[in-house]
């Protein structure tokens, strides 16, 4: 993929979350919420302070991290919705 995040931001593509509830149930796509938990694909060099240095990113490309529910903005490209995020809209990142 040809995209590079500006300063502080991130390429998050959501995880794919499971098509039946704990009961068994089919959840058909329109009722189904976005995730707020996703894998990093790119990221930004980093945010600029105050005074002018510059702050490198904490997340890496490969983490899964958690975001915030109504955070960043919805793109599509080759197919795929991914969600651009800042590194300040993160909660954390999961482990593995």
């Amino acid at each position: 993929m040809n995209f590079k995040p500006l300063k502080d931001r991130l390429l998050v593509q959501y995880s794919e979350e499971p098509e039946k509830s704990a009961g068994g149930l089919y959840i058909p796509d329109s009722a189904k919420e976005k995730p707020q938990k996703g894998d990093v694909i790119a990221v930004g060099t980093g945010k600029v302070t105050d005074d002018g240095k510059l702050q490198p990113m904490e997340i890496k490309i490969g983490d899964t991290v958690l975001f915030e529910k109504y955070s960043g903005s919805k793109i599509n490209m080759n197919d795929n919705e991914y969600l651009i995020i800042r590194e300040d809209d993160v909660l954390g990142i999961l482990g593995k």
